[in-house]
C-alpha cells in the first residue's frame, strides 16, 4: 500500500494550509484597538458576524473569530472568547489588533532531530507541539524558522517566503518524519512523488476501542471492508464539518475521496471489544485530518484527540488505575508518523526512515501494555 502526503494536506494543495482552518488573512495593516458599537440592527448577531459587519475593509470574519478566540475581544473591559456569543444592541466593544508580524520567516536557534541531510533534501522528526510552516497564530518557534537557521540559507525557495522547502505538513500535534527540500530539483521532485502517491508512509497511532476486521459494525458501514491481513481499507468523502470550521467529516456528497488502511497491532480489555488499541495507519490519500476523521467515524477516536472526541471517553477499570491514568492526562492526538520511505529525487538512492515513539508516546503504551 502507498502512501499520500500526509494525515493533515491534501495532495494538491501544496500552497494551502490544510491545518490552520483559522482562515485569517493579514487584514488591516495598523495595530491597537478598534471600538466598535452594535447597533438595533445587529441585536441577537454572533459577535464574530456583528463585528466583521462593523469592521473596516481588510478585517475578514474569520480574522475577527481568530482575534476573538485568541482574547482580544472585550466587552465593559471583559474579556469574550466566545465568537457565538450573541450581542445586544447598545454594548460597546474593543477588538485590539496586534502588531504586523514580519513579512518573511526568521531564522531562529531551535534544536532539530535531523534524521538525513545532503546537499538536496532534509529529513526530520518533528516535536509535538510544533507547528511545520508560520502561519496567523504561529508565526515564530516553527519548523521553517528553525530550518532557515540549520540550513543557513540552502532551503528551496518554490514553497515561496513563508513555506521554504515544504512539501507536505503533518498537524502541529503529531509527531514524527517529514522530508523538505533544500534544492528546487528535490522539490519538484518530491512533490511528484507525492502528487502519485509514491512514497512509503505509515503512523503509529493509540486509539479508543479498536478498528477490527472482525467488527460487524464497522464493516456494515459505507466503504468499508476487510482487505486480509487484519487489515480494514475506508474510502469515504471528506469534506469540511458543516458548524464547525475548523473539524473535517464524513460527507455523503461534496468534498474529496479519502482513502485509508488501518490494522490494529495490539489492544486491551476484552477481545470482542478492546477498550484501547495501537494502531498502524497508512494512507492511500492525504486530506486534511484523515487519520482522525476515519478514526472517529468508526468509532476509534485517537486517545487525546479533542477535536475528534479522543477526549470525551473514560478508561474502563479493567485496565487498571496507571492505564486509566495515563489515558487521562494524554495531552494530544496519540498519533507519530513513524515511517517514510521514498526514492532520491536527485540521485534515485531509495532512502527509508523510522523514527521511534516519543517519550510521550512510549510512557502511555508502557502504562497500556501495547
Amino acid at each position: 500500500m502507498s502512501d499520500d502526503l500526509t494525515e493533515d494536506q491534501d495532495d494538491a494543495d501544496l500552497a494551502d494550509d490544510g491545518d490552520d482552518f483559522s482562515g485569517a488573512a493579514p487584514g488591516p495593516a495598523a495595530s491597537g484597538p478598534l471600538l466598535f458599537e452594535i447597533p438595533q440592527a445587529l441585536e441577537g448577531e454572533r459577535l464574530d458576524k456583528a463585528l466583521a459587519t462593523l469592521a473596516p475593509a481588510g478585517l475578514s470574519r474569520s480574522r475577527l473569530r481568530a482575534l476573538v478566540e485568541g482574547g482580544a475581544a472585550e466587552r465593559d473591559g471583559a474579556v469574550v472568547r466566545d465568537a457565538r456569543a450573541k450581542v445586544k444592541a447598545g454594548e460597546a466593544w474593543t477588538v485590539t489588533l496586534p502588531a504586523p508580524a514580519p513579512a518573511r520567516p526568521q531564522p531562529e536557534s531551535i534544536p532539530l532531530d535531523v534524521v538525513f541531510e545532503d546537499a538536496h533534501l532534509i529529513v526530520v522528526n518533528k516535536p509535538a507541539g510544533m507547528v511545520v510552516h508560520p502561519a496567523p497564530g504561529a508565526m515564530t518557534g516553527t519548523l521553517v524558522n528553525a530550518l532557515l537557521a540549520h540550513c543557513a540559507g540552502s532551503l528551496s525557495g518554490v514553497g515561496g517566503e513563508a513555506r521554504p522547502g515544504i512539501v507536505h505538513r503533518i498537524d502541529k500535534d503529531t509527531s514524527g518524519l517529514l522530508v523538505v527540500a533544500k534544492s528546487d530539483a528535490a522539490h519538484h521532485g518530491l512533490s511528484e512523488r507525492f502528487a502519485a502517491h509514491d512514497l512509503e508512509r505509515a503512523y503509529q497511532a493509540f486509539a479508543w476501542s479498536a478498528p477490527l476486521t472482525s467488527d460487524p459494525r464497522a464493516l456494515g458501514l459505507p466503504g468499508v471492508e476487510d482487505e486480509g491481513g487484519g487489515w480494514l481499507r475506508v474510502e469515504t468523502r471528506i469534506d469540511r464539518h458543516r458548524s464547525d470550521r475548523k473539524r473535517m467529516a464524513v460527507a455523503k456528497a461534496g468534498g474529496r475521496i479519502a482513502v485509508s488502511h488501518l490494522r490494529t497491532l495490539s489492544h486491551a480489555g476484552p477481545a470482542t471489544r478492546p477498550s484501547v488499541s495501537r494502531v498502524e495507519c497508512r494512507l492511500e490519500t492525504g486530506r486534511t485530518h484523515q487519520i482522525r476523521v476515519h478514526m472517529s467515524w468508526l468509532g476509534c477516536p485517537l486517545v487525546g484527540d479533542a477535536t475528534y472526541g479522543g477526549r470525551s471517553r473514560k478508561a474502563p477499570g479493567e485496565l487498571g488505575e496507571a492505564a486509566g491514568e495515563a489515558l487521562a492526562a494524554f495531552p494530544r492526538q496519540a498519533l507519530h508518523a513513524a515511517t517514510l520511505g521514498f526514492d532520491h529525487p536527485v540521485t534515485g538512492e531509495a532512502l527509508r526512515f523510522e523514527a521511534p515513539l516519543p517519550a510521550d508516546l512510549q510512557a502511555l503504551a508502557d502504562a497500556l501494555g501495547l
